[in-house]
């Protein structure tokens, strides 16, 4: 059996009670299938993407049958996004690592591209490993016995400005390393890989280190680094070239500390997959004494954010070979179309879960808020309905980009539809409380309820350049009562447009106006989502009723 050593990432042969306990939850967590992506074709293929909503910089590990998955979430909270998977392609969000994101009073605030940047997981003796970077902060990691929770709070692993894209190695020889990468808005300096020695435990770092490569001539903005070994070789895996429009790098030692040698082991080629960017490598367990290799990796579409992809991969002379090499070269490409792993078994289809009933204390694992968020702007109660108290938006906001309270969810594919019924009944003593359904990004837009001295208006709200803190425009579409049922609903479309509708019955929906094209965030797709704002602070507030939030085709 070939020699791996990566941190934990693939534990081979795995038994015992800890390994049960870890995936107890997940396998009980049945949830509905998507009803607008399903990457598994139920005939032994999988189509990409695997996952194909904004999953930015994933890493993942392999812990006996289970696979795990974990992606960048910036500034939305919950953060760190947990997927777990039985077969590569069919995963199930089961949890976040972040509640709440510290340092915590910073992040009670909006900090847009900010936050938990490209994290890796491990798994070492008995225990999941996440180490995420905050360039502003530094590097952290937190710890967890069960992927599913609870984590422990974040430690500093080494502070400072600007490091990035952190993955451990635990060696052979008892010593544990860190790789990571460089931000060049916060330390000055990019395109450059770095490997430091830490401490037993982990979590602290030991030296400064050193600059292992350096891509400036070939590979610029080489990032996002993962490290391993393999049969003797230590493996540096790392995207350069850019997010849109880069190539897949690894580098190869014998020495942990270089000199490393160079290869492209996949870029675009003609598959039309744009810049396939950082990923993880893992196998399958083996089957029939054979095990297979697979690469997870990001797409970057815009205004759909990163989406994750599956490819094929093999080892030919100590070099890894990343999707189809038609050519022989050594040089793979991305594949939209392949057999799925082969991991013994067949297993169900499952998606991330998308729409919400409302029908429980606990919110759909889909939704994110745009800072830490506070007790009292939500209740569910077991009411059959989320219910949203308006909060006053932060001074100086000049729009909801720079409101933490507003419940957002990932774009889940390039087309689908999502609806909201709900009914807002604002405090009689105030006016301009606002509610509604909103598509964010940098600029955005939205059907929002808002009360007025004569009733609450509907109104159509757009707004451009967002994050330059422009003003709304809005155009009013008609008169609800205090408690009236109201249907929001908006339709994206390829390219991002968005159509927004309005019904009072559920049934017949009313068009408003022009298409909206939708944009990114920042370093992220556009999201969907709900609100509850009001200008003023008094004694109370208003609330908004949501019974229920659907994405159908």
């Amino acid at each position: 059996m070939k020699h791996i050593v990566m941190a934990g990432a693939f534990t081979l042969v795995m038994t015992g009670v800890s390994a049960q306990q870890t995936v107890s939850k997940v396998q009980n967590a049945d949830a509905p299938v998507s009803k607008v992506w399903v990457s598994d074709s139920g005939n032994g293929t999988f189509k990409n993407p695997v996952l194909n909503a904004d999953y930015s910089d994933p890493d993942a590990c392999r812990v006996g049958e289970d696979f795990y998955m974990i992606a960048s979430s910036f500034d939305a909270v919950p953060g760190l996004p947990i997927l777990h998977s039985k077969d590569l392609v069919n995963w199930k969000l089961i949890g976040h690592a972040l509640h709440r994101q510290p340092p915590i009073a910073h992040f009670e605030k909006t900090q847009h591209g900010n936050g938990v940047w490209a994290p890796a997981i491990r798994y070492h003796n008995g225990e999941f490993y996440i180490y995420y970077p905050d360039p502003d902060f530094g590097i952290y990691l937190t710890k967890a016995k069960n992927a599913a929770g609870p984590w422990s709070e974040p430690v500093l692993v080494e502070a400072g400005l600007g490091l990035i894209d952190p993955c451990p190695l635990w060696d052979d020889n008892g010593k544990v390393y860190l790789v990571h990468g460089w931000a060049g808005s916060r330390a000055g300096i990019k395109s450059v890989i770095t490997v430091k020695e830490m401490n037993a435990a982990g979590d602290k770092v030991l030296d400064q280190g050193a600059i292992v490569y350096d891509g400036h001539e070939l590979d610029p903005t080489v990032e996002g680094p993962k490290f391993y070994k393999r049969n003797g070789y230590y493996y540096i895996f790392a995207p350069a070239g850019g997010v849109s429009t880069g190539w897949q790098l690894v580098l190869r030692s014998k020495n942990v500390w270089g000199p490393y040698e160079r290869k492209v082991v996949m870029d675009e080629g003609k598959s039309g997959i744009n810049g396939p960017h950082q990923g993880a490598w893992v196998d399958t367990k083996p089957v029939n004494g054979k095990s297979e290799d697979w690469f997870l990796h990001f797409q970057d579409k815009d205004m759909y954010g990163r989406v994750v992809h599956l490819q094929p991969m093999k080892w030919v002379n100590d070099w890894p070979v990343i999707g189809a090499d038609a050519d022989g070269d050594g040089k793979g490409e991305p594949v939209l179309v392949y057999k799925k792993p082969n991991v013994g078994k067949t297993y169900p289809i499952a998606t991330p879960p998308e729409s919400d009933e409302f029908n429980s204390v606990a919110l759909g694992k889909q939704w994110q808020w745009q800072a830490n968020p506070k007790g009292i702007w939500l209740s569910t109660s077991n009411t059959g309905s989320l219910r949203l108290y308006s909060q006053k938006i932060p001074e100086g906001a000049a729009n909801l980009w720079s409101v933490p309270n507003v419940l957002m969810q990932k774009f889940p594919a390039e087309e689908f539809t999502a609806t909201t019924k709900l009914s807002f009944k604002p405090n009689a003593k105030l006016v301009n409380e606002r509610t509604g359904l909103v598509v964010m990004g940098q600029s955005y837009a939205g059907l929002v309820l808002k009360s007025e001295k004569d009733g609450i208006a509907l109104v159509s709200v757009v707004c451009k350049k967002a994050i330059n803190d422009k003003l709304e425009k809005e155009t009013t579409l008609g008169k609800f009562k205090s408690g009236e049922d109201v249907y929001l609903r908006v339709k994206i479309e390829k390219k991002g447009l968005a159509r927004f509708s309005y019904s009072r019955d559920g049934k017949q929906f009313e068009q408003v106006g022009e298409a909206f094209q939708t944009e990114p965030g920042k370093w992220i797709g556009a999201k969907v989502g709900i609100f509850c704002t009001r200008d003023t602070q008094i004694n109370d507030s208003g609330y908004a009723d949501f019974d229920w939030f659907r994405i159908e085709p």
